[in-house]
């Protein structure tokens, strides 16, 4: 199994460092860099994380910022997937290292039968 990758935005914080504290004052600001966004959209751009983001936003971004990619979006490892352990995710060994991966400690789960419609 993978490890499931996410992020961090950080746009707010890199904003209010630089001064600015609402989203009228980035808008403006985007639109001389040619990125034309309404208000409600700049808007959920700075308090939401965005899903997806075009290129030209985000050059936009870190030029209005001065600031590079990995402080604007900080990528962090995620939870892993329905709660389920891995290997990996196990505790050191005692001489401090991690098992290699396997099955370890895992042991099947016992199948539940559900009576179907009569």
């Amino acid at each position: 199994m993978s490890a499931k990758l996410d992020y961090r935005w950080h746009l707010r914080e890199l904003m209010a460092a630089r001064g600015m504290f609402s989203t009228t004052d980035l808008r403006p600001l985007l639109a001389e860099r040619g990125v034309d966004l309404s208000p409600s959209q700049t808007y959920r751009l700075v308090v939401e994380r965005p899903e997806r983001l075009s290129m030209k936003t985000l050059i936009a971004l870190l030029d209005i910022l001065g600031c590079r990619m990995e402080e604007l979006i900080e990528p962090v490892r995620g939870a892993a997937s329905r709660g389920r352990r891995t290997a990996s995710d196990a505790a050191p060994e005692a001489g401090g290292e991690r098992p290699e991966p396997g099955v370890g400690a895992f042991r099947p789960k016992r199948a539940r039968i559900a009576p179907g419609p009569q």
